[in-house]
């Protein structure tokens, strides 16, 4: 909807953002076509979990936090367990690690392939919605669901459901799934490795707008692999430290125009997510993914926020690899929890959610009960970035009509996959003209 302004200026009103997790607003000011502001107005209700956290038993965060997000509960799931052990002393197994990079590749692979196909390529192809691209591409769309069944099915398994496991706790799981389990899948992700890498060249086709971020970016990195359940919080600008010292380095603020805290690191403006992890971690990849993602375009480092979408895929088909390894250096017989004894202190927890690090801390008295909880999403570390991302697509953008220049802002905030849900401790657009 759109109307002028008695100064002249013009307001332009869209609804509802599609294709991304949750509800929100934003506000665009533009005087004589200079793009003076970009608010983000996140809206939506805040859902005091941490607040829920405070008095439960240590052992209650990992399905308490599972339900902040349908579509990456293992990501908040695993990060509280890290600081409750943390917390306790407690050291799990390498079985117990693997089946967590398992599950949490579930994760990757059903979120990456919802993202890819059905939030951010319609907007590269010219559509509204997926429904609409699958009467041209039906092959393409029937490709996307077979993924992502495929991550579905492996957090089934590990976790006991797709949605919101049920199988991690405190130490562990309460089951491992056996070794004759994870083999009848081994086909499906077999086969979804190879439609993975088809994914990174058709991604690598698409027309992406020019852009170059400058942001300090912040992931997690781990020696011996890619990082995704577990690791140590580096960034590009040379600062690292473990993650039980990022109280000390990320700090959360209220603004005015948004239900979610916006962080800072050590003061500045910081981004996490795919761009951040390729950009940090690309020795960590395999010799097959960092070839497919050369030959798609990409460089050692990624600061084009468009062409996340094909940074997406690379970590789509790393996941899969790394699934088919651990099904097949899988053995019988491990214990799927450890004990965890409950004691005073406080501990931190991190993780590579689809959307970037996640940060849990937990603070526990002497049995166990919670007396503080603090969880800080991706997308709320990321919402200054997607604002300065906006201000200067908008102004590149500036002389276009209110509907491109709607469409355009709305594949912006889409680059980022933003889970706005989390983010409430996106989008109605409002364009002020003058």
């Amino acid at each position: 909807m759109t109307h002028k302004l008695s100064d002249g200026g013009q307001v332009l009103h869209v609804g509802m953002l599609a294709r991304v997790e949750g509800e929100g607003g934003m506000h665009i000011e533009i005087h004589n076509n200079v793009v003076q502001s970009v608010k983000l107005n996140i809206f939506e209700p805040p859902r005091f979990y941490e607040a829920f956290l405070r008095g439960r038993k240590y052992t209650e965060p990992p399905d308490i936090t599972a339900r902040i997000c349908g579509i990456c509960p293992v990501a908040y799931q695993t990060a509280s367990v890290e600081a409750i052990e943390q917390i306790c002393g407690a050291e799990t197994t390498p079985e117990i690690q693997a089946m967590r990079r398992l599950l949490y590749c579930g994760e990757w692979i059903e979120s990456h392939s919802l993202h890819i196909f059905m939030l951010h390529a319609p907007d590269f192809l010219g559509f509204d919605s997926v429904i609409e691209m699958a009467a041209d591409y039906g092959d393409v769309v029937e490709m996307a669901l077979r993924l992502k069944k495929a991550g579905n099915d492996l957090m089934t398994l590990v976790g006991g459901r797709a949605i919101h496991p049920v199988n991690v706790k405190v130490g562990g799981f309460y089951r491992m799934p056996t070794k004759l389990e994870m083999l009848a899948l081994r086909p499906a992700i077999a086969s979804g490795l190879e439609e993975a890498f088809a994914t990174i060249k058709l991604v690598s086709t698409f027309d992406f707008p020019e852009m170059e971020q400058a942001y300090e970016y912040v992931a997690l990195r781990h020696p011996d692999y890619y990082a995704i359940e577990r690791g140590t919080v580096v960034s590009t600008s040379g600062t690292a430290f473990p993650v039980r010292e990022f109280p000390d380095h990320v700090k959360e603020f209220h603004v005015a125009h948004s239900n979610a805290l916006h962080a800072q690191l050590d003061g500045a403006m910081y981004m996490v997510g795919p761009l951040a992890r390729y950009t940090l971690n690309f020795a960590q990849l395999s010799e097959r993914c960092k070839a497919a993602a050369k030959e798609a375009g990409l460089g050692e480092t990624c600061r084009n926020p468009f062409k996340s979408i094909i940074v997406r895929a690379v970590e789509l088909a790393y996941a899969f690899e790394e699934a088919l390894r651990i099904i097949d250096e899988w053995k019988d017989g491990a214990a799927p929890s450890v004990t965890v004894t409950p004691r005073a202190g406080e501990g931190c927890g991190a993780s590579e959610a689809p959307r970037g690090t996640i940060f849990h801390r937990y603070v526990l008295d002497a049995e166990g009960v919670i007396q503080d909880a603090q969880i800080v999403p991706p997308t709320s570390q990321n919402q200054p970035a997607i604002e300065a991302d906006l201000r200067e697509a908008a102004q590149s953008w500036v002389d276009m009509d209110d509907h491109d220049l709607t469409h355009r802002c709305e594949h912006a905030i889409r680059n980022y996959d933003p889970c706005i849900s989390c983010a409430t401790h996106f989008l109605d657009l409002r364009v002020d003209r003058s």
